[in-house]
């Protein structure tokens, strides 16, 4: 439909994949979003989960879409080498990055990590790939009614968050983001205003914080207290410490919901629609 808007998770864990009995329900992947606006496609990170979106995109065939980087940790860009569209010249990839804090071009960080010996096929073998870099506070254009608006996040290297959008509604990403640093969470409370759906870094709670100061993440109760102030109407929480079992996550999820109405846990295969 041509005023179809929604994004689903493929990936929701932070840090290392965690499968096992303990993680079934919301899922061991780490971060990949698949967003579809119209017939527009966009996905965000390349985290584990990719590699079964890879295979999806792959049966339905060959297309062109943007693929957007919140930064270049492993845990965000460890599917690249599995993902099966980036090898098929019938598409066509545009990859993104707005991070840096110097010049490094994306291009850079997948080569190292698609080389022997750390892996056996170089990044010359993305055929279907396009590597661009910009800069965090830029919007991405674009020409099919999907807007991209982007802004830099608090996080070890830097990271980028996201706004998306389509038809009067808005969806925003924000990840990997550690609360703390005044001139950025007060961009972000503008930046996010009155969105329908905000995924938000949620790997600590209040009080694991102190012993994580400094790691570039934050905590539910940040996420509920910005959507809170901000006027969101549904936080989803997202990132999950590779620590946190299924059980202690729809603990999490109740107090949540408690503290604002409507919060919801990401899980693999959510589907949101602002």
């Amino acid at each position: 439909m041509a005023d179809d808007f929604w994004l689903r998770c493929w990936g929701v864990r932070g840090s290392t994949p965690t499968p096992g009995v303990d993680t079934l329900r919301y899922g061991g992947e780490t971060t990949c979003f698949e967003i579809r606006a119209g017939d527009a496609l966009v996905l965000v990170d390349c985290g584990s989960g990719a590699r079964n979106l890879g295979g999806l995109l792959v049966s339905e065939g060959p297309r062109h879409f943007d693929l957007l980087f919140t930064h270049t940790h492993l845990d965000h860009i460890c599917g690249l080498p599995f993902f099966k569209p980036a090898y098929d010249p019938r598409f066509t990839i545009n990859a993104w990055a707005g991070h840096f804090l110097d010049e490094t071009d994306l291009v850079d960080i997948i080569c190292r990590i698609m080389s022997p010996p750390i892996f056996p096929v170089a990044a010359t073998t993305l055929k279907a790939v396009t590597f661009k870099t910009f800069k965090a506070g830029c919007d991405i254009e674009r020409k099919d009614g999907l807007s991209i608006r982007t802004i830099r996040l608090n996080h070890p290297g830097g990271a980028c968050g996201y706004r998306f959008t389509y038809g009067g509604r808005s969806l925003c990403i924000i990840t990997d983001h550690e609360h703390g640093d005044p001139e950025i969470d007060a961009a972000l409370v503008d930046f996010v205003a009155g969105a329908e759906v905000m995924i938000y870094d949620a790997m600590f709670t209040d009080a694991e914080y102190e012993t994580y100061r400094g790691w570039g993440h934050s905590t539910w109760q940040k996420a509920v207290e910005l959507a809170t102030r901000a006027g969101v109407r549904t936080p989803v929480l997202f990132h999950h410490d590779p620590r946190r079992g299924d059980d202690e996550l729809d603990e999490i999820g109740m107090a949540a919901e408690a503290a604002h109405p409507g919060t919801l846990v990401a899980s693999e295969g959510m589907i949101l629609r602002p």
